[in-house]
């Protein structure tokens, strides 16, 4: 039996090597029977057996072809990944572990609520530059202060935190120099950093606990807020809502150069509706207000560093509004959500503007400037009583609902209350 099945595969062996690969069958056969003649049971005609060999051959081939597109597929991939995270490595701020590259998009650096991101070097120095700046600002602010109450103690002080601050600007100096001429390795830019934001942060709070001192002496509404960073966590909130209206009047004194558009200086939203009460100067827009998410454009131009007074009025009735700018009616319109109620039980916050509710903030969206006298009355205020507002006269309104008193207002995030006096401070 042994030496039959032998010679029936043999034979089929002999049969097979026209077409391709050797392929060895086995099947048994009778005593008595022709081994050459027999076929595997089921299997069909050597010419059926052939066929099938050659649609395998070539289901075979198509798979490798898939096979080498799917190489090369990976290749290309992994070449891109292998950017990424040589990008990720050389940008990877000091103290971060330096490769793998998950978690992090090549020189994206957003921002998430309440967060600091890294962000690169040239962008540090920028902001480095508007915080002095901004510090130089509020040290101007106590100079005419202390002008005014003068005291040895307080001199010393100042002149203790204006060699600071000239210090500090020599260090942003050196290390652009060193940036520009690529001496300022990971390590040393780290330290670098550690000690000028510690010396900011000392330094802030010296002159903080300075504008506290002032705070005590200076009636309740003569402050103003300050943002000079465009982030998405700098936002000041009014710890009391909105009633339901059905007018308005919103008066400010607002102060702003930020390009393209200064950000929303106040946005009120209510459950359901995160745009109730908005206004805002986004990109190159020109400055609108929404309620309920309709909108209307104002007709003002203030983005230019000076201080200016705004006032917009609204009632519910055809939706009619106008807008005042330094005491000056300059527009007007109607059909802005008419028969709408301004609703109740909102969250009011200035500098930000709100995509949920008394959160989800935008930096791209966000004010860049300085305000303040920001009040707000149920019924819309004659053309007189804007003028009054603008040039502080004696007759001059608080807000009937809102009026403006430190109090009222909570800082997050870095923006700072210093004294402003509206007419005496303008430009």
């Amino acid at each position: 039996l042994f030496l039959l099945l032998l010679l029936s595969l043999l034979c089929l062996r002999g049969r097979g090597q026209g077409f391709g690969q050797t392929r060895f069958i086995c099947t048994s056969v009778p005593l008595d029977g022709d081994m050459c003649a027999a076929s595997a049971p089921g299997t069909g005609s050597a010419e059926e057996l052939k066929s099938t060999v050659l649609q395998l051959r070539e289901t075979v081939l198509q798979q490798k072809e898939t096979i080498m597109n799917q190489k090369e597929t990976i290749r290309e991939l992994t070449a891109k990944l292998g950017r990424c995270e040589s990008q990720s490595v050389l940008e990877a701020p000091p103290g971060e572990p330096k490769g793998g590259g998950a978690g992090r998009k090549a020189g994206f650096s957003k921002n998430t609520m309440g967060d600091l991101s890294r962000a690169p070097a040239a962008e540090t120095l920028s902001q480095l530059g508007q915080t002095l700046q901004s510090l130089k600002t509020r040290l101007e602010n106590l100079e005419q202060f202390s002008r005014m109450n003068s005291s040895s103690q307080t001199n010393n002080l100042k002149d203790i935190l204006q060699n600071k601050i000239d210090d500090l600007e020599k260090q942003v100096l050196s290390r652009v120099n060193s940036l520009e001429e690529g001496k300022l390795n990971p390590k040393n830019e780290s330290e670098e950093r550690g000690k000028i934001e510690s010396t900011l942060t000392s330094l802030h709070q010296r002159i903080s606990d300075l504008e506290k001192g002032q705070k005590d002496n200076r009636p309740p509404d003569r402050f103003q807020l300050t943002f000079p960073l465009r982030t998405n966590y700098m936002y000041a909130k009014v710890k009391k809502s909105l009633p339901e209206m059905y007018a308005f009047s919103i008066c400010m004194w607002m102060k702003s150069n930020a390009s393209p558009g200064m950000g929303t200086p106040f946005s009120y939203a209510v459950p359901g509706q995160a745009n109730e009460l908005v206004l805002i100067e986004w990109g190159n827009n020109p400055m609108e207000i929404l309620i309920n998410d309709k909108v209307a454009k104002l007709p003002f131009v203030i983005n230019d560093g000076k201080w200016h007074h705004i006032c917009v009025t609204w009632t519910t009735r055809d939706g009619v509004w106008e807008a005042y700018q330094d005491g000056t009616q300059t527009g007007s319109g109607e059909n802005l959500a008419p028969y709408h109620p301004i609703k109740p039980q909102g969250v009011l916050v200035l500098g930000q503007e709100q995509d949920t509710l008394g959160g989800g903030f935008d930096a791209t969206q966000a004010f860049v400037g300085e305000l303040a006298h920001f009040n707000v009355w149920d019924r819309k205020l004659s053309p007189g009583e804007v003028y009054s507002l603008a040039t502080c006269s004696t007759k001059a309104l608080s807000g009937n609902v809102i009026a403006w008193a430190e109090a009222n207002i909570d800082i997050y995030g870095g923006a700072t209350k210093w004294t402003f006096e509206a007419c005496r401070q303008l430009n």
